[in-house]
């Protein structure tokens, strides 16, 4: 009895790190966009006591805000070319809201496919290229001076080594400051408030699409 209850143990002991080493292998596959930031900084200081509602210069914008208040930024995703992944991310942040049409609104933020919808507020934008598709995430059915923070999570489909890209546009060189000094907890800077806006975008699980 006791030789094979000690069986039935290292198996089972066995089974688990199988499954850890493939769990973390998977997990290797989204490494690249792991931690990934959209960041919308504030061109001023933030002051003691911010005025509720308030707008500022973005920290972005250079010059012509159409061109320079903005950013790309390109990644491959890794795993094997011919397989797909269903990649589950977590998006936390401090975000001012956004409109977008002709696509189709998951939850409260996430958005796939469609457009930009109005011409002045924060764009936060995740493409892929295989399968295509680009999904919004600050999400809201009306703009206006709101500041406020975001915690939630999606599953998309990645095919093996697509190239993910990440876009922000601020469109008019200003953005809600974050004038309720918000703080998302265990992201940085907190326990400080962030300065402008920003979401972090973190994997937490891979599965290989049958």
């Amino acid at each position: 009895m006791r030789l094979k209850l000690a069986f039935i143990l290292l198996t089972s002991l066995g089974l688990h790190e199988t499954w850890a080493e493939e769990t973390t292998k998977l997990m290797a596959i989204g490494a690249s966009i792991d931690g990934y930031r959209f960041e919308f900084p504030c061109k001023d200081p933030m002051p003691e006591h911010p005025k509720p509602g308030a707008d500022g210069a973005s920290g972005l914008a250079t010059g012509d805000p159409a061109k320079t208040d903005q950013f790309t930024v390109q990644k491959t995703f890794g795993g094997e070319r011919g397989k797909r992944y269903r990649v589950t991310l977590r998006f936390r942040g401090v975000v001012e809201p956004m409109m977008y049409q002709g696509g189709r609104a998951v939850g409260e933020y996430f958005y796939i496919g469609g457009e930009k919808n109005n011409a002045t507020y924060n764009v936060y934008q995740l493409s892929v290229s295989e399968p295509p598709q680009h999904y919004f995430l600050n999400r809201q059915d009306k703009v206006g001076h709101r500041i406020f923070t975001i915690d939630y999570v999606q599953t998309i489909e990645i095919a093996g080594q697509a190239t993910i890209t990440f876009h922000g546009n601020g469109q008019n060189g200003r953005l809600i400051t974050n004038f309720k000094k918000l703080v998302v907890p265990e992201v940085p800077p907190a326990p400080a408030p962030y300065n402008g806006q920003f979401v972090q975008v973190n994997v937490v699980a891979i599965q290989e699409v049958p």
